[in-house]
């Protein structure tokens, strides 16, 4: 058995703590309208309306995740408290591949560090499959008292919390797990991306929040930091291993027949 173990004997331990069936909304000048809210904690799951006013006034991105932040957090919310929120926004330009940059995310919390407000910029693949699946915006809220999985699966229209028991906590082999767990095949594993931290999150302020995707030409899942504020450090006191984005596939039909093998 390999350092990823099982990865289907892995699945058969999770359990499923709440889902929900959507069917994705498809971006318009840069907008998919939606914001997708969970608290880990009670297992609820809302998509919610971006209203014009947002579009206006914050635009995306970091002005987003501001914005929503400020919904969810009081005067008196420590890093720590459940309230306290995550919040991941890749703005209008996300995933628009002829545009260069178009694959970061901005997360932002209350640091465990500073104890304000932080924002933490990074690459990877989640920002953009966040988008692809529906959402503009992603809000993490709560506090769970087991390990638990947070799966946006836009490929089949459903969005799931999951208990995960079994797979690794430190993210370069839990984001090797989950990719090969939630692609359907070998080719699907680029539309794929992992959210998670790390066992060193559990013991100091400053836990680097690590975005996957899977890079074809290596075979394997690389990793990119949102470094700042130690939000990994939240992430992990919320109990949470990871957040899966499933993207429906991005490329084109072409290219997926030649990679395949069924191109010529």
């Amino acid at each position: 058995m390999n350092e990823l173990g099982d990865v289907a004997a892995l699945r058969a331990k999770h359990r499923v703590i709440s889902t929900v069936d959507y069917e994705p909304a498809q971006a318009d000048k840069g907008y998919t309208m939606k914001i997708l809210k969970v608290d880990i904690g009670t297992g609820k799951i809302e998509i919610l309306p971006v209203t014009q006013e947002m579009v206006d006034l914050f635009v995306g991105g970091k002005g987003f995740d501001m914005r929503l932040m400020w919904n969810e957090v009081t005067p008196d919310t420590k890093w720590d408290s459940p309230e306290n929120a995550i919040c991941i926004s890749s703005g209008p330009l996300g995933g628009t591949t002829t545009f260069s940059g178009s694959g970061k995310s901005i997360v932002t919390s209350i640091s465990p560090t500073t104890g304000i407000p932080i924002d933490s910029n990074v690459g990877g693949y989640f920002g953009p499959f966040l988008k692809f699946s529906g959402f503009d915006a992603l809000v993490v809220v709560g506090k769970a008292n087991e390990e638990r999985i947070i799966v946006i699966d836009g490929a089949h229209k459903r969005i799931a919390i999951e208990s995960a028991p079994e797979e690794a906590v430190d993210s370069h082999v839990l984001a090797e797990q989950l990719t090969e767990m939630y692609a359907q095949s070998p080719i699907d594993r680029d539309n794929v991306s992992v959210v998670s931290s790390g066992t060193g999150a559990e013991h100091a302020l400053i836990g680097c929040l690590n975005f996957s995707w899977f890079d074809w030409r290596r075979g394997s899942v690389r990793l990119k930091q949102a470094g700042r504020g130690g939000i990994g450090s939240v992430l992990r006191n919320k109990k949470i291993k990871a957040i899966v984005a499933h993207s429906p596939s991005w490329r084109p039909k072409w290219k997926i027949a030649v990679d395949s093998g069924d191109g010529k």
